[in-house]
């Protein structure tokens, strides 16, 4: 008779939370867990940290309002949508819009630079104070974000000269790509490390009035 007729399961069909995966972790894990674990970076990334720090905790009141006081939680999730989501749509003007979407495409890459400006320094807020794995991730997502803008904002300039559209688009294209490692990377921030400042009553402990990030001084 079959064991699960009798509301049991076999061993072999068991599965224990939080044993060992007798799998291969996935590459993408694999990756991310090498560029944690980069501590040649650290040179860099601890002088540029440093810096950064001293700039924004000079004001305490603009960190707060960078780190999203006014809201209750990180604000640099929500605005990541504008940048990204005109880049992209320039993009989609390029590929399917034709000549006519040109200046409409060029407009949406301008939108998208300037909107990057604020969208970064709220990022670089909740990285200051960040350790070990996390800093380093978040290191190479703003390189990798600041590639793509720079790249954006030529693909912006060059269209001044209709003639060299499509050196434009080809660079659009190429830095859409990096901002896709640069989202990967921020994703896992957000996600698999829980890196982003919440007000302290969703931590149950409502009598407190500083912000407060797990995994960050």
């Amino acid at each position: 008779m079959d064991d699960t007729q009798n509301g049991t399961t076999s061993s072999s069909a068991q599965v224990t939370e939080g044993a060992p995966a007798t799998e291969p972790r996935p590459l993408a894990v694999r990756l991310m867990k090498r560029l944690e674990g980069a501590t040649w970076l650290d040179k860099t990334v601890d002088l540029e940290q440093k810096l950064a720090a001293k700039a924004l905790t000079a004001s305490p009141s603009l960190l707060a309002l960078l780190r999203g006081r006014p809201v209750g939680h990180a604000v640099h999730p929500p605005m990541t949508d504008v940048p990204i989501g005109s880049w992209v749509s320039a993009s989609v003007l390029d590929l399917v819009g034709g000549r006519s979407a040109r200046p409409a495409a060029r407009l949406l890459l301008g939108l998208g630079c300037l909107s990057a400006l604020p969208t970064m320094l709220t990022g670089t807020a909740e990285w200051i104070g960040t350790k070990e794995g996390d800093k380093r991730v978040g290191y190479v997502h703003a390189v990798a974000n600041g590639t793509s803008l720079a790249g954006y904002a030529a693909s912006w300039w060059v269209r001044r000269d209709d003639s060299r559209h499509g050196l434009g688009v080809a660079l659009a294209l190429a830095s859409g790509a990096v901002a896709g490692i640069g989202g990967y990377l921020g994703g896992h921030l957000s996600v698999a490390r829980d890196i982003g400042t919440r007000d302290p009553a969703y931590v149950d402990t409502p009598g407190a009035r500083e912000l407060y990030s797990p995994h960050r001084d």
